[in-house]
């Protein structure tokens, strides 16, 4: 496989997943460890993904806040995020983590919406706050930089103490079989408590991530009540779903 070729398919494993790790991308690739080392390398030169520890993240993945201008799928994601817009009831206590789609839905929430956030997300957070009639409570800890989400012990116990109506999560993996999985273990472990804090839980995501599967589990897909996609809930892609109890959108 020429070089070319390697690095479209990194840069699409990255923007689809945001973080992809070595290991598995010399599987993806059917190439040597020290080749993807060098693949990664030449695509950090070029300044289009970020290194870290065992393998690479996507730029907008970590950007600053609301200002992207290289959000991937970032259409999809709107539409997503627009759907996901009929969850909100005025009254209601709703828990997020962080991640591109769910920004995108923080700024789509109406100025009229009167409703109580509770976020890991520093970004989330602060985009929530231009919001007139929203109460925003962050859950602070250990800032996972790449992420920009809040984790660690402390921020697993202050979710043991609160009971939320809904839980909005975005997807590195999900599938029916597998259920919601990762590659980050200090992500798993809080999103673990995320959901053990909902009444129920909503997984936002794009369809390129459906039906595939990441190294850690976070939680059967039965333990998901609604999934969000841009596509038509009645679309060939979604056929696994329809026979479960998950509400698709």
């Amino acid at each position: 496989m020429l070089k070319e070729e390697r690095h479209k398919i990194i840069l699409r494993e990255i923007n689809i997943h945001n973080k992809v790790l070595s290991i598995d991308l010399s599987q993806i690739l059917n190439v040597s460890d020290d080749t993807v080392r060098r693949d990664l390398k030449d695509l950090v030169d070029a300044g289009k993904i970020l290194k870290v520890h065992g393998g690479a993240i996507s730029k907008s993945f970590v950007s600053s806040f609301s200002t992207h201008d290289n959000i991937y799928a970032q259409d999809k994601k709107q539409e997503i995020a627009r759907k996901a817009l009929v969850l909100l009831k005025n009254g209601m206590v709703v828990l997020t983590e962080g991640g591109t789609t769910i920004l995108e839905f923080a700024k789509l929430i109406p100025k009229t919406v009167n409703v109580t956030f509770y976020t890991i997300s520093p970004q989330i957070a602060i985009t929530l706050s231009d919001h007139p009639n929203i109460e925003v409570i962050t859950i602070g800890g250990k800032l996972i930089k790449n992420a920009n989400l809040h984790t660690g012990a402390s921020v697993i116990n202050q979710l043991a103490e609160i009971k939320v109506d809904l839980c909005l999560l975005g997807a590195n993996a999900f599938s029916v079989q597998d259920g919601l999985t990762d590659v980050d273990w200090e992500v798993v472990q809080v999103k673990k408590a995320l959901i053990r804090s909902a009444k129920k839980v909503a997984i936002l995501c794009i369809s390129e991530k459906l039906n595939t599967t990441q190294r850690l589990k976070i939680c059967d897909s039965n333990q998901i009540n609604y999934l969000i996609t841009e596509l038509s809930p009645h679309h060939h892609s979604l056929l696994n779903y329809v026979n479960t109890d998950i509400n698709l959108f």
